[in-house]
This record gives structure tokens, C-alpha cells and sequence, in this order.
């Protein structure tokens, strides 16, 4: 099975880079699956519905999330919707809607989607992500055979290679996501897991992670919040990552990282 994984798409040009770029991947690759993170799709923090569609419209099939999740008012109602294939981070506490998990069919196989948010260096103080996967993976009964792809959203790497040694066999690929920088460390590990860091972002080229340079800049020399803008046109970087799983063993067979700039 061959999977397509989108890092953190960012407001509107991410989501117009997804848009153009997303039919030349699908012709080159062919995928099974396609997914992204969408936390930060509506002017890059949290999601509507308008542009959760727009991406559902687009081609891409699954979304995680992360911390930004809850910054539009909307969200109770998207994460609760069981027509959209949306996840919120399982170590939320229990009280904050959403689905914990996706299980899909993709050509006869069983494919379940994890989202984590991780504890280092986050405001939120989510359940131990390690402890929650043990929880779901126990619940869920996943076996062997079973393809499970987990989106971490940590901040500190440390957190996040210690994450992938820790599920290293018992899911098909560990995807990094939140730092919107693609990260150098893709890998297949011992007991057969796909992993890479961060996956980095679908955004503006010449910004600071998204943001337009100028707002964050300016915080960094005066250490005043400042609102932060989001070009609308211009260069995109669109970074994903191609991930091979086996049919049979649900072990990962290659992770190849995709860096592509397209102008909006």
C-alpha cells in the first residue's frame, strides 16, 4: 500500500498549493491514501468547514490534527461529525469532543490513524502520549497484519525520537508533525516502522513557518505579540513524505521525503 502523507497545510496558500500541486502527485505516485494535518487550514489556526471540504474536494482522505485544533469556534461540531474524516490528539482529556482514531478499509485492509500531541515545551497538558497509545492499541485490538499510521504533533525532537523507538514494531510509520520544518531523518527502524521527525509544512516559501517574516521578526525585536498574517499568494513549499507498507505484514518498506515549490 502506498500512503501520502501532507505536513501541517497553512491558510490559504497551503491550502491552493495542495490544490495544484496534489494531481501531479497522484498521477506520479498513485496512492491509496492520502492525508495531511489540518490544524492550522483556516487562516492558520484550526479548521472550518469551508476549508476542511475544500481539501476533502481536493483528493485528500484523512486528517489529523494538533493544538490548534480548537482555536475556531467550530470546531465542536466538525470533531464531533462523523462524516468527517478529522482526529483530534487521543491524549486530550476524555470532555474534548472528537474521534480518538480512524479506522478505514483501503483495498481489503484494515488502516487505523492516530493523532498524539506531545507534552514537551506545549502549553496544554495532554495525557502522556506514550501511555495513551498503549491504552488504544490494547482497546483496538490492532494485529500484526494491520496497517497503523500515528501522526505525533510534538515540539521537542527529543520527545519524538523517543516516541518512534518506543512503538518501533507494533505500527506500520511514525509521521512528525507541528515545527513545519521537514526534518533529514527518514528511516525505517529495526521492528520495521517508517518514521521521520517532522514531515514539515504545505506554506509560504518565504515566510517564518507560515507566518509572514515581517510579524515575526518584529515580535522577536520588541517581544510584543503580534498578530500573524498569512500570505495569500506567492511561492508554496509543499513537503509530504511517500510511504510503501506491506500488505501482508504491515511493516513499512520505504519512507521517501517530497519537497516540491509551486507559485500561487
Amino acid at each position: 500500500m502506498t500512503i501520502l502523507f501532507f505536513g501541517d497545510i497553512v491558510a490559504k496558500l497551503g491550502r491552493e498549493a495542495v490544490k495544484k500541486v496534489l494531481p501531479e502527485l497522484i498521477k506520479k505516485y498513485q496512492p491509496d491514501l492520502i492525508l495531511a494535518n489540518a490544524e492550522n487550514l483556516a487562516h492558520g489556526k484550526g479548521v472550518t468547514e469551508k476549508t476542511l471540504n475544500e481539501m476533502i474536494e481536493a483528493g485528500i482522505q484523512a486528517f489529523t490534527s494538533g493544538n490548534h485544533i480548537t482555536k475556531k469556534g467550530e470546531y465542536a461540531k466538525i470533531l464531533s461529525d462523523k462524516k468527517y474524516p478529522l482526529i483530534r490528539p487521543a491524549n486530550y482529556p476524555p470532555a474534548v469532543p472528537g474521534k480518538e482514531y480512524l479506522k478505514i478499509k483501503i483495498k481489503n485492509k484494515t488502516v487505523y490513524i492516530m493523532n498524539f500531541l506531545g507534552r514537551v515545551f506545549f502549553p496544554e497538558s495532554p495525557d502522556c502520549p506514550f501511555r495513551k497509545f498503549d491504552e488504544l492499541y490494547k482497546l483496538l485490538k490492532i494485529k500484526k497484519s494491520d496497517i497503523v499510521i500515528v501522526d505525533l504533533h510534538s515540539e521537542a525532537t527529543s520527545e519524538a525520537v523517543a516516541f518512534g523507538w518506543y512503538l518501533d514494531g507494533r505500527v506500520s510509520a511514525i509521521i512528525g508533525t507541528h515545527t513545519h520544518v521537514q526534518t533529514a531523518d527518514e528511516k525505517i527502524l529495526p521492528g520495521g516502522t517508517g518514521y521521520i521527525t517532522d514531515v514539515g509544512m504545505v506554506g509560504g516559501t518565504n515566510t517564518v513557518i507560515g507566518v509572514k517574516k515581517e510579524n515575526i521578526i518584529e515580535r522577536f525585536l520588541t517581544q510584543v505579540s503580534i498578530l500573524h498574517e498569512f500570505p495569500e499568494s506567492g511561492s508554496a513549499e509543499v513537503n509530504a513524505v511517500l510511504i510503501e507498507i506491506d500488505d501482508k505484514s504491515g511493516k513499512c518498506l520505504s519512507i521517501k521525503r517530497i519537497n516540491k515549490r509551486v507559485e500561487i
